[in-house]
């Protein structure tokens, strides 16, 4: 019954997407494109520890299930979408974490899935400084990296910063969240706990 059911939502997601799809692209198998992009596409190696982040590029592969396994994007907003469980939120979790979640909406519709997610483009390793910085722009994320030690790859601040109004802006269960940074603080020893130490697609702001 279940299967049933799940294939009847499956065929109604994939009559959707063939009919978006001929919005923009001559008509073509859409098995066969789906099988090719599946088996060109390699994870790349990963700490089993790595959280996913925005812009990411996932693998999802669920065992017996051609027509859902695919290649997503992780959006802006941390989540991907997949048929049958829709929105998933994805950015802040490990692959591990995110097959157990994906199985979990997928058990409704079908009896044991097994999913395996895999990494096969790293895009959220980026922090972004603008601003009043001599260097705005995206940096490399470095193991440990603190607000400071990103201000100072910008290449330290303009005459106009004011350096007791920064704040990161930062991805948390979908939603940015804004963390204050007062410079003069940080470097003369006071509340040191405001220099945080940064995460993929942090965006620090030097108004």
């Amino acid at each position: 019954m279940k299967r049933s059911f799940a294939t009847l939502i499956l065929i109604g997601s994939l009559i959707s997407e063939l009919s978006a799809s001929t919005l923009w692209s001559a008509p073509q198998n859409n098995d066969m494109a789906k099988a090719s992009q599946l088996s060109s596409s390699t994870t790349v190696a990963t700490d089993p520890d790595y959280k996913i982040g925005p812009q990411d590029m996932l693998r999802i592969d669920v065992w017996k299930e051609p027509d859902i396994s695919r290649i997503v994007p992780v959006r802006p907003d941390g989540k991907i979408t997949l048929p049958l469980v829709n929105d998933v939120q994805a950015s802040g979790l490990t692959t591990t974490q995110l097959a157990a979640k994906i199985a979990e909406g997928l058990k409704k519709y079908i009896t044991s899935p097994q999913v395996t997610v895999g990494v096969t483009e790293i895009n959220s390793r980026k922090i972004f400084v603008q601003g009043e910085v001599a260097r705005p722009g995206a940096f490399p994320l470095l193991p440990n990296m603190t607000v400071l030690q990103a201000l100072a790859s910008a290449g330290g601040f303009t005459q106009f910063a004011r350096e007791k109004k920064i704040y990161i802006l930062r991805m948390e269960d979908g939603r940015q969240v804004k963390h204050p940074f007062n410079y003069k603080e940080a470097v003369s020893g006071k509340n040191v706990e405001q220099n945080i130490i940064l995460e993929g697609g942090d965006i620090i702001v030097v108004p």
